[in-house]
């Protein structure tokens, strides 16, 4: 669904929550009332949005984007924000993130307060004075199934290996389950052979991490992509070549300032499409398992209309 094809919007219509009880692991159940109040606040309806799983997610913000909603606005974190994406992308419906999860890293990125009242007063003043912004988002599609849209970074080395892990483990559970995950792949690392085309130009390269990024972080706060700006019609594709173990251990902590990209392994470009090769490896999009490689990512200006 576009802009141009969506139904017409009641801009003092109710405003739809997707709310995430799980988000955070549990630390923000408390934030529901006063979120909704401050929402309220703007003179507006607002309905919340039940799913009892991510899929369901989906489809409840698609329904009721179909449905006419003024506005979408989701209370978790990056893996929540991404469900509502799939509704809102390329529309002419304004988004909002309250930032209530273990990673809020989009909503960081595009200035939101890092405090969810904060966030929730921003949006609930956005609506109060009909103001949006627009940012850009990535389009992933891949050789079969429907485009996915992400809004922060598409993780496609080292890390969407650990993640796909950590994601077929039982055991442990929390944080510990991704840690023991590090573990056994930091000894399982090798560099895969990737064929790239950025921007149409192929490359060939050996490499253990591969990210493309619509914003510059990832994980909670790792600024994997330092220099992605989500409102210049460009995505950031940072490569870390044939880092052995000990060097990926070393490079890891630097991340999170971004000074990684001084190592001379680490490379970046700055694309407006990038088609990525490998085998063996499922991306992940904000967190959120996405599509196996062979991928083809794309940016698309203004594609969302941000409450801020």
């Amino acid at each position: 669904m576009t802009a141009a094809d969506h139904p017409s919007v009641d801009p003092e219509g109710p405003v739809a929550v997707l709310v995430n009880p799980t988000a955070g692991r549990g630390r923000h159940r408390g934030l529901l009332t006063p979120v909704i109040s401050r929402l309220a606040g703007a003179g507006r309806q607002v309905r919340l949005l039940e799913a009892q799983s991510a899929d369901q997610a989906e489809t409840v913000c698609r329904t009721a984007v179909a449905g006419g909603v003024a506005a979408l606005v989701a209370v978790g974190g990056d893996g929540t924000v991404h469900r509502a994406l799939q509704a809102v992308a390329g529309t002419s419906i304004p988004f909002g993130p309250v930032p209530a999860g273990t990673g809020n890293d989009f909503a960081g990125d595009t200035g939101f307060p890092t405090d969810p009242l904060a966030a929730a007063e921003v949006i609930a003043e956005a609506l109060r004075a009909g103001r949006t912004r627009p940012v850009d988002l990535a389009r992933l599609t891949g050789p079969t199934g429907p485009p996915r849209w992400y809004g922060a970074v598409l993780a496609a080395g080292f890390d969407a290996i650990v993640n796909e892990r950590a994601n077929r483990m039982r055991w442990p559970r929390g944080g510990r389950r991704y840690d023991l995950a590090i573990m056994v792949e930091l000894a399982r690392l090798r560099p895969r052979r990737y064929k790239l085309r950025l921007d149409g130009v192929p490359y060939e390269l050996d490499a253990v991490l591969v990210a493309v990024g619509n914003c510059p972080s990832y994980g909670g706060g790792m600024r994997i992509c330092p220099d992605a700006d989500p409102t210049d019609g460009l995505l950031d594709v940072v490569v870390g070549g044939r880092l052995d173990r000990r060097t990926l251990i070393r490079v890891k902590p630097s991340i999170y300032q971004g000074t990684h990209l001084r190592h001379p392994l680490v490379s970046s470009h700055r694309v407006r499409t990038v088609e990525l090769a490998a085998e063996g490896i499922t991306t992940y999009a904000d967190g959120e398992r996405a599509l196996e490689l062979p991928v083809t990512v794309t940016a698309v200006p203004g594609a969302l209309r941000l409450l801020r």
